[in-house]
């Protein structure tokens, strides 16, 4: 919308200003006044043109009542110029082409000085004032605005054409335009003669401040070039540790799930001759080796060489070292990996390894490949949302070892200790054919690893191997191995030139019973029971039929005992008779009966509380595995809780009998051997410890040997 200000307080369209002054501009000639009339009968001007349809206004209503008539001639004349002035102006229409040609088009709806126009689209139904005008006066020499429909809004219109167009007022532009417009201008920068006059120097010292803003202005400069130095150099560094680190990443095998080439192993330095103990599973593996080394012995017959061996066994009885010996039988290439290997958090990484190891196996068949805790990859497979994908190993496990492609020449040997945890669809023939169950060592073997771990070290020669044999039931390789170590580092703080059977009585007892405990502060009292407690047991065991026999007593304090009696089996006990077992019940409770029998049923201790624990097992065991009641018969009873009540009331009662009748006799026994015990006791009180031969010594009332 055009607007056209003649006074402050009056803002009209410029249409409707040119329709008045049109029809002034024909009776200004004429007339040198103009008539108004009240409000009541206002007379309008019209335009010449019958077709005008807009209201016309009167002159004081557009604010121009208090003009003369020279005025107001002088602002026609202005405002429509004559032809001549209007031919000598070239001035064309400014216009914005928005939606049509041009922004006089969009505002009136028609084009102006006749010129054609394309589009209708914004053209009026009626023809407006401003084209009764133009079309009368055939030009229009009035500068109409030109802007588009983003620009800042102006308060008022000014007509370019004679008059001065006034400043802009000063509240125009909003206060955020200006902080806008003005937030990059810095701060005027302060000379130093200013800051001399404003800090009040005297003159005298103005040089010296001169000179000290040079100074620190210079050393400011100084120390920025050395930051900026500085800052650059460790950008280079980063850049560089960041360029090695992408380097390094794309190098890791996990990044892309492809381990980098298998090296095989040769195990020349290893057989069957360093494996000791496990005789029937050297047998067993005996016929992998003769196929690794001459495999057309099986296959001119049709047979098939196994594809896989799994050893099973306890840890420390040489599950790897048996693997190892035969790839080094067979002198083949020996790939080694374990279970735990092939589990990651990047989804497809296993079987990746899994088919990397198989490839590079069958590019040097004849080989071994040794998987070592199979469980840990070969578990059961389950329906687990947690981990989805954790099939994906074991499947591609199971499809190397016997999928549609065959792996002529790869043998697998597998262990673990848990072969019930395995995936049966490992184990099953075609895969795993063989399976070795690798044992703890009986008492033979026990002695050749003794001997051959004995060999390595210096060792006194009178040593006899079976009898530390005889002493380490239970002991697995691995522990005979600790067991010889633990020796000689003993004898070497004891700063001898070998390994006795002192030494190695020590370790034994420090493997079983834990170190000893010569801190341990004990008063007299206590130790007096703790010696005729022990003393107890040897009694017991020493007179007893059929209970084993007395290695050592002591009451050197080890572990969380205050002593302690051991009992050497003279072979290893496969099985054991009803009088074996009623005997161990009686060892065990001669410790509390010997409490009593010396100081009294009021002073018992809490020592006897793990021997009645051994006993309470025997006693239970017999009745409910065993069929050693002859109340409840052969029946077992290994879930006491599906018993009825009088079931396991009878069982209790026959567990309670044993123990009494075995308490009792343990009783009987050490009042016969009163001077006896007491002479033990105060053997144990002046040695602290006492081996077979001086327990023997001291019972027959010989005397022992100091020395």
């Amino acid at each position: 919308m055009f607007s056209f200000t003649v006074q402050p307080q009056v803002t009209v369209p410029l249409s409707h200003l040119i329709n008045v002054l049109n029809s002034m501009k024909s009776s200004v000639g004429s007339s040198s006044s103009v008539t108004y009339k009240s409000r009541k009968h206002k007379e309008h001007v019209s335009l010449p043109e019958p077709h005008c349809t807009e209201p016309l206004w009167n002159m004081r209503e557009l604010g121009l009542s208090d003009l003369g008539s020279q005025q107001l001639k002088e602002l026609v004349n202005s405002v429509f110029p004559s032809p001549q002035e209007a031919s000598l102006s070239q001035t064309a229409w400014r216009t914005s082409h928005l939606s049509t040609h041009s922004f006089f088009y969009n505002k009136h709806g028609f084009s102006y000085a006749g010129r054609p126009v394309s589009a209708q689209v914004f053209s009026r139904q009626h023809s407006s004032p401003l084209n009764c005008v133009v079309t009368e006066l055939q030009y229009m020499p009035v500068w109409v605005q030109s802007r588009g429909f983003k620009t800042l809004r102006t308060k008022t219109r000014r007509l370019q054409s004679g008059l001065e167009r006034p400043l802009e007022s000063e509240g125009f532009t909003p206060s955020f335009i200006k902080g806008f417009l003005s937030r990059d201008k810095g701060l005027e920068v302060e000379s130093l003669d200013s800051i001399l006059k404003n800090k009040n120097i005297p003159d005298g010292q103005q040089d010296a401040f001169k000179r000290g803003f040079a100074e620190g202005f210079l050393k400011a400069q100084a120390l920025t070039q050395r930051t900026q130095d500085s800052l650059r150099r460790t950008r280079l560094i980063l850049l560089i540790l960041l360029l090695v680190g992408l380097y390094g990443i794309s190098k890791t095998p996990f990044i892309s799930g492809l381990d980098s080439a298998v090296d095989p192993v040769q195990m020349k330095n290893v057989t069957f001759e360093h494996v000791k103990g496990v005789e029937e599973a050297k047998n067993e593996l005996q016929d992998v080796v003769e196929f690794l080394k001459n495999p057309q012995k099986f296959t001119a017959l049709g047979g098939k060489l196994p594809k896989g061996v799994l050893l099973v066994g306890p840890p420390g009885t040489g599950k790897t070292l048996l693997a190892r010996a035969v790839a080094g039988e067979a002198d083949v290439p020996f790939y080694y990996a374990s279970g735990s290997e092939f589990d990651e958090m990047f989804v497809g990484v296993g079987a990746s390894r899994i088919r990397n190891l198989f490839r590079e196996a069958k590019g040097n068949a004849p080989c071994v490949i040794f998987i070592d805790e199979l469980d840990s990859v070969g578990g059961k497979r389950i329906e687990s949302p947690m981990h989805p994908y954790s099939r994906q190993t074991i499947n591609q496990l199971l499809a190397e070892m016997d999928g549609f492609k065959t792996n002529e020449g790869v043998i697998v040997i597998g262990a673990t200790n848990f072969p019930e945890a395995l995936d049966n669809a490992l184990i099953r023939p075609g895969r795993f054919d063989m399976q070795v169950t690798v044992p703890k060592p009986d008492v033979k073997g026990r002695t050749e690893i003794l001997n051959w771990y004995l060999k390595k070290i210096k060792v006194d020669p009178s040593i006899e191997a079976s009898i530390i044999a005889r002493g380490t039931v239970g002991f697995s390789g691995a522990d005979l191995e600790n067991l010889v170590n633990q020796a000689a580092l003993k004898a070497a703080v004891d700063g001898k030139d070998m390994v006795t059977l002192k030494e190695l009585e020590f370790a034994q007892d420090k493997i079983l019973m834990g170190p000893e405990r010569r801190s341990a502060v004990i008063d007299k009292k206590n130790k007096q029971i703790t010696a005729y407690h022990e003393s107890g047991h040897a009694i017991v065991a020493y007179y007893t039929k059929d209970a084993m026999p007395i290695n050592k007593a002591t009451i050197m304090p080890r572990g969380p005992s205050l002593g302690h009696v051991s009992l050497l089996p003279e072979n290893d006990l496969w099985s054991e008779t009803r009088s074996q077992l009623l005997a161990q019940m009686d060892v065990s409770m001669g410790g509390r009966v010997a409490e009593e029998i010396i100081f009294g049923h009021e002073y018992i201790t809490t020592g006897a509380s793990s021997d009645f624990d051994s006993a309470t097992k025997i006693a239970k065991m017999m009745v409910t595995r065993c069929g050693m009641s002859e109340k409840l018969g052969v029946m077992t009873y290994t879930d006491m809780t599906a018993q009825s009540p009088e079931t396991q009331a009878a069982v209790e009662n026959e567990v309670r009998v044993l123990l009494k009748e075995s308490y009792d006799r343990a009783k009987a026994l050490l009042k016969s051997h009163a001077k006896e015990h007491k002479n033990l006791a105060d053997a144990l009180l002046m040695y602290e410890t006492l081996d077979a031969k001086e327990i023997q010594l001291v019972l027959e009332g010989k005397t022992l040997n100091t020395s």
